[in-house]
């Protein structure tokens, strides 16, 4: 399947969440379990080369692609998730946001020292998130050897926080 094709199954929602912002709804993509399974594909071939120990499912919708590129790749998923979503001891980290503050929280016995580690989510969009979430599984003593997402928003420049992090987009929109 074309990435064309996988395209035409996101759908734009403007003014979600507030006015001005154009969603990426990828909702339709889901249902669609041949364009859905075609992601996984593209996603998989991007990043096994890295050959990750473990991926980093970041909430929420990257629970998604993370559970089933881990399937794929036969590797262990990891959870990363808002402060009191996770029922064992944890590892936080906070960070800025344009206005306020957030905090990021992982199982403490979720990534061992020298663990090479791939991030997956949804939309790489400004980095603040994926920053954050690569600094707790760094904190961890963990590896982060790649970052792969279904969408990246280039005109939201997120790859500047992300240092020189290897980032694997299935595609990417530039406004």
């Amino acid at each position: 399947m074309s990435i064309d094709l996988i395209k035409n199954r996101i759908r734009d929602v403007p003014d979600f969440p507030k006015p001005g912002i154009l969603f990426k709804d990828i909702t339709p993509l889901l249902s669609d379990a041949t364009a859905f399974n075609s992601c996984i594909d593209l996603l998989a071939e991007k990043v096994q080369r890295h050959k990750a120990e473990a991926l980093v499912g970041i909430e929420s919708r990257g629970f998604i692609f993370g559970a089933a590129l881990a399937v794929r790749m036969g590797l262990p998923l990891e959870l990363v998730r808002k402060p009191g979503k996770l029922p064992y001891k944890t590892h936080g980290l906070s960070y800025d946001l344009e206005y306020g503050s957030e905090t990021v929280e992982v199982h403490r016995d979720a990534i061992r020292p020298g663990d090479r580690v791939l991030m997956v989510d949804d939309v790489l969009a400004t980095g603040g998130t994926m920053s954050a979430c690569c600094r707790l599984v760094e904190k961890l003593g963990g590896e982060i050897v790649g970052i792969a997402v279904l969408i990246e928003l280039s005109f939201l420049n997120g790859r500047s926080l992300l240092e020189e992090r290897p980032i694997h987009a299935v595609m990417g929109y530039d406004g």
